[in-house]
């Protein structure tokens, strides 16, 4: 799942933020608040969205290639 363009709550346009906010946990090694604070991004319902918000599509992809694999090696083995 992407990130939402626009705020549930309050209709503030969050998802330009989304990049910067995790080159700056991730590259810079700085902490969520920080972060956040950085991006002068100080509403509650906002910082919800960011904070709480998973690449879900990454997850799906992981969880499928690990399917695949295990499926066959099942298979092969009911036939041995």
């Amino acid at each position: 799942m992407i990130i939402p363009i626009t705020c549930f709550n309050c209709g503030y346009a969050i998802s330009q933020h989304w990049e910067d906010y995790i080159k700056k946990i991730q590259e810079e090694k700085k902490d969520e608040f920080t972060a956040l604070a950085e991006l002068r991004i100080i509403r509650y319902c906002c910082r919800r969205m960011l904070l709480t918000h998973v690449e879900s599509i990454n997850i799906a992809i992981a969880k499928r290639q690990l399917s695949e694999t295990p499926m066959i090696s099942k298979m092969l083995l009911t036939f041995l």
